[in-house]
């Protein structure tokens, strides 16, 4: 395996544990985890979760640091989630209330929920 090999799979490796920390942070505050890695046309949801009446999608970010996790996410990721998640909303809960969060993680275990994190008014 070479080095660029390596360093994308501990990548990836690192970004499967902090989806499994995000869905216990969720699991914890009583929200049941309806999906992980939900594919669809438009895109990739890291995380959807039932919290209360509302659905809930999770991007998960990775990094060494908190901080450069929050500023990892682009506006492009920001359309493919809230378009992936409008089409998975009219398949699974129609009329549903919805809200969408930011998970950041870092390499010493620290998680943070960011809650409404994202909105998709066109801003």
């Amino acid at each position: 395996m070479s080095g660029r090999e390596a360093k994308g799979r501990s990548a990836y490796l690192h970004g499967l544990t902090a989806e499994d920390v995000a869905a216990r942070l969720y699991e914890a505050r009583g929200a049941a985890v309806l999906a992980r890695r939900m594919r669809n046309e438009a895109g990739e949801v890291d995380l959807i979760a039932r919290e209360g009446e509302a659905v809930v999608f999770v991007e998960v970010k990775a990094r060494r640091a908190r901080d450069a996790a929050a500023e990892s996410l682009s506006k492009a990721q920001m359309a493919r989630l809230g378009a992936a998640a409008e089409i998975w909303m009219a398949e699974h809960a129609p009329g549903a209330d919805m809200r969408f969060d930011v998970v950041l993680t870092d390499r010493d275990g620290g998680a943070e929920i960011i809650e409404n994190a994202l909105s998709f008014d066109g801003a």
